[in-house]
């Protein structure tokens, strides 16, 4: 990394600067399986060889150590130590690192799993699955798929159906639907999960019939549908507004012996609350009861999102003051219905203090809690309170989107926050995010005026092209 410029340049420059290189620097590194670094060379381990208890074991070191980096560090650490790693050291560092998204460190160890004899579970590549998926990179989960077996494990229909739900979420339906029609000659029975997953990828593509087809398909491979392949249905017809061909559907499940649960009827009332009947909807989830299925949370959150997008926010609190009449304990997602509706509706001050009345309940707040507080911060030009929120999302282990920390970023350098600024960046080059040039563009104006401007983003490409 170059430290000298032509011209001086204060704080929010150089770290501008100096954090565009070091991700350039990272991105252009190749990404595949295998052990890159000669350090994290691991010798062939023999499985029947069992080694004697150490006093202070990785894996529990692991659970009191929650920066990715210093897990990784302490993994070389013990093997320079003499410490045989086996399959709970690994996996464990994996899910760390795969959860920060350092996917460099994962395929490293990946490559190192696949030098030794040790017997790997499919869970872990399963969850592997969903952090690439997270990440946007379904064609690693694809690849990671088909190489399973060369990590001593034992391939099932779990992890097709877990590859196969990557791809529909991810917008690769068709890649999901070649995958699911190669899975008998590769071995597999799909069973009623992995109907589901394609199923579901065509109802989001609204190919109706096509998932009929594909539902009599089922039938005739002696696969029973499940519930949720009946509320996959309903949900559909719903969206579509078509509420009374989603009952048929339900009258249809009851006679094939299976029973709706509250989902099913939070996917009805969803649908009456769009044709704008609140009172059927509140009606029905009293009804429900009588006819075997007790209410749970999710049907008041239906009610609740209902009236907050309306902006009807006191009537949504009614709502949760009913919840409370009737013993039922509201969750986090109850919780981040009102917070997400008193911020969009700027009413920030009430959302924050519904947070803190979260955890005094102790009700832990989740990521998205976190993002919409930040979010409703920023919306109403208070940005020191979302640096402050910011800072106790990241000490609970929760990131918020790169849009978030951006939006900050600026925000509180239009505050002349410099301090601020330069720790959320920190962030964001600790978590390894990427910025586009767009992203930079708008951070450097903001940090910059005039020919400065121009000089740093001149220096940036250049360095960028040199690396």
């Amino acid at each position: 990394m170059i430290h000298s410029i032509s011209k001086p340049m204060n704080q929010i420059q150089r770290v501008l600067r100096n954090h565009f290189v070091k991700i350039q620097r990272h991105s252009k590194h190749n990404h595949s399986f295998g052990a890159k670094n000669p350090n994290t060379e691991i010798n062939r381990e023999n499985p029947k060889k069992r080694h004697p208890k150490r006093p202070t074991p990785f894996v529990a070191t692991m659970k009191v150590t929650h920066d990715p980096d210093e897990a990784l560090s302490l993994f070389h650490e013990y093997y320079r130590r003499g410490y045989k790693h086996d399959y709970p050291s690994f996996s464990s560092l994996i899910y760390k690192l795969a959860k920060s998204r350092n996917f460099e460190a994962v395929e490293n160890l990946l490559g190192i799993l696949q030098n030794l004899n040790i017997l790997c579970k499919e869970t872990l590549f399963c969850a592997l699955f969903q952090h690439y998926g997270k990440a946007d990179l379904t064609e690693k989960a694809v690849e990671l798929f088909h190489k399973m077996t060369s990590f001593n494990c034992v391939r099932t229909v779990q992890s097709l159906n877990s590859v196969l739900n990557i791809l529909v979420d991810n917008d690769r339906y068709s890649d999901a639907k070649e995958l699911f029609d190669k899975s008998k000659e590769m071995g597999f029975r799909p069973n009623s999960v992995t109907f589901n997953v394609i199923i579901k990828g065509l109802l989001e593509r609204a190919e109706f019939t096509e998932a009929c087809n594909l539902f009599d398909e089922m039938l005739e491979r002696n696969v029973e549908p499940s519930v949720v392949t009946y509320n996959s249905f309903i949900g559909y017809l719903c969206k579509k507004g078509d509420v009374e061909k989603a009952k048929t559907v339900v009258e249809d499940m009851v006679k094939k012996g299976k029973h709706p649960t509250a989902v099913t009827y939070a996917l009805l009332m969803e649908g009456l609350c769009s044709l704008g009947e609140y009172k059927e909807a509140k009606k029905m989830m009293f009804d429900m009861e009588y006819k075997g299925c007790k209410t749970k949370v999710i049907n008041f959150g239906v009610l609740m999102n209902f009236l907050g997008k309306r902006g009807e926010i006191e009537e949504a609190k009614s709502v949760l003051s009913e919840m409370k009449k009737r013993r039922f304990k509201p969750d986090v997602v109850i919780y981040n219905i009102l917070v997400n509706y008193l911020c969009k509706e700027s009413r920030v001050e009430e959302a924050y203090k519904l947070l803190i009345e979260m955890q005094i309940k102790g009700v832990e707040p989740n990521a998205a809690t976190y993002r919409m507080m930040v979010d409703g911060f920023c919306m109403v030009g208070d940005f020191e309170g979302a640096l402050k929120v910011l800072n106790v999302m990241l000490k609970s282990r929760h990131c918020p989107r790169l849009e978030t920390f951006c939006r900050l970023v600026a925000g509180l350098l239009g505050r002349g926050k410099t301090d601020g600024a330069c720790f959320v960046l920190e962030e964001i080059e600790k978590r390894k995010m990427r910025l586009d040039l767009e992203a930079w563009g708008a951070l450097v104006r903001d940090a910059c005026s005039g020919f400065e401007t121009t000089e740093l983003l001149t220096q940036i490409i250049m360095v960028n092209n040199d690396s």
